[in-house]
């Protein structure tokens, strides 16, 4: 029963973007197709034990997926539409074409980042229907209430039905202005599968990772000569291939400083740095720089030892122009402590209280910066503030032995 239930959480970890991406292109109806994936899910977690895992539980689960959606469409249609549902039964028309990339996955992406839905919308509800985060993971990486975002969630699948939005890849007259909204919630999705947020899952997240990684490589197939996607992709391959070293066998996390390198994958460093050269090599012709080049060349530092702080600064001075977010200060922050001291930096995080006061980082950055100045006791309470505001527990269990370790 155990492995069955092991098997549910890898199939939904692996297979819920690819199944509510089927139905969604098949039924065209965003809540058809997350009710009808959520319920294939809980009918496997009845049948598994009992039957076996199947062969192939992606497919199992669209075949399942598919009669739960059919099902509920006969129940609403049963007095008024039987040619509805007749069609919707024995549509075996071929699907016509839907874009460059024939991706179901990239085209729900499109479909939940459409202009139409304002920016944090279009995260929320991406990170929902692609990364199949529950509405208390999505709310705790946007510091808002479960029923907040639970609304904000329901109005913007609304929004997709009333204004029909298509369910497709946009033409590639369309790409450019419809890219940034679409590397910002693959960039949120990336982040989910880096530092998971919620309690109940595991520390780091490498199926939403390595999807993150994938669209982003469709998206510079189709955009070879943005600077931010590949930017992007850069800050996403190096940022990866620390993942093994990132969680120690007990379970905590393992800082940069302390990580061991050897377990570092080298080919996708080497990848990473190349995309980071070209980005190097476009500034230098003058091509400004945008978030994730900046952010990428920061990342690209190979050892924390060597790092130039003064440079790292002057990149965080460019991004917060081009972002000027309480998270952007609060890690530049990070980087006028290496530079100017703990002191200088704790007064620029301390400004930073009314924005970021539930969330977790805010207090661990400022019970580390508390801690390098000997103030043990108000350290501690900054250590125990984070440890309640932080859900991965991996974290915890790093912020407890810092705690711990205080006089």
């Amino acid at each position: 029963m155990s492995d069955a239930r092991e098997a549910v959480t890898r199939a939904h970890h692996e297979e819920w973007a690819r199944v509510v991406a089927a139905l969604t292109r098949r039924f065209g109806d965003l809540d058809i197709a997350e009710d009808a994936a959520a319920e294939a899910f809980a009918t496997a977690v009845e049948r598994w034990p009992a039957d076996g895992v199947p062969p192939n539980p992606g497919a199992w689960l669209t075949t399942t997926a598919n009669h739960k959606a059919i099902d509920r469409i006969r129940r609403e249609n049963k007095r008024d539409d039987k040619n509805k549902e007749a069609q919707v039964v024995h549509d075996d028309d071929p699907p016509e074409p839907l874009g460059a990339i024939d991706d179901d996955r990239l085209r729900l992406i499109f479909t939940c980042c459409h202009p139409a839905l304002a920016m944090e919308t279009r995260a929320a509800l991406t990170l929902r229907m692609v990364g199949g985060l529950t509405v208390p993971e999505i709310s705790r990486a946007f510091l808002v209430t479960e029923s907040a975002m639970g609304r904000r969630i329901t109005r913007a699948k609304d929004k997709i039905k009333a204004a029909r939005i298509p369910y497709r890849v946009p033409s590639a007259d369309d790409l450019p202005a419809r890219v940034s909204g679409v590397l910002a919630v693959l960039f949120l999705v990336f982040n989910e599968g880096y530092l998971s947020t919620g309690a109940d899952a595991d520390p780091v997240r490498d199926d939403l990772t390595a999807e993150a990684i994938r669209l982003t490589r469709l998206i510079r197939d189709l955009l070879p000569d943005d600077g931010e996607v590949a930017g992007l992709l850069a800050l996403m391959l190096l940022t990866e291939a620390r993942r093994t070293a990132r969680v120690s066998a007990s379970g905590e996390l393992v800082a940069l400083d302390e990580q061991d390198r050897g377990a570092w994958d080298a080919a996708l460093i080497a990848e990473g740095h190349r995309l980071v050269r070209e980005r190097l090599a476009a500034a230098a012709a003058g091509v400004a720089p945008g978030r994730y080049q900046i952010l990428a060349v920061h990342t690209s530092a190979r050892d924390m030892r060597d790092t130039d702080w003064s440079q790292i600064l002057a990149l965080y001075d460019q991004l917060v122009r081009i972002d000027p977010s309480p998270i952007i200060a609060l890690n530049r922050a990070v980087a006028v402590a290496e530079f100017d001291g703990p002191e200088v930096a704790l007064a620029t995080v301390d400004r930073l209280e009314d924005k970021l006061a539930g969330y977790h980082a805010y207090h661990a950055t400022r019970a580390d910066l508390l801690r390098r100045l000997g103030r043990s006791e108000q350290s501690r309470a900054a250590y125990d503030k984070a440890i309640d505001l932080a859900g991965n527990t991996a974290e915890t269990a790093y912020l407890t032995r810092r705690r711990d370790q205080l006089r």
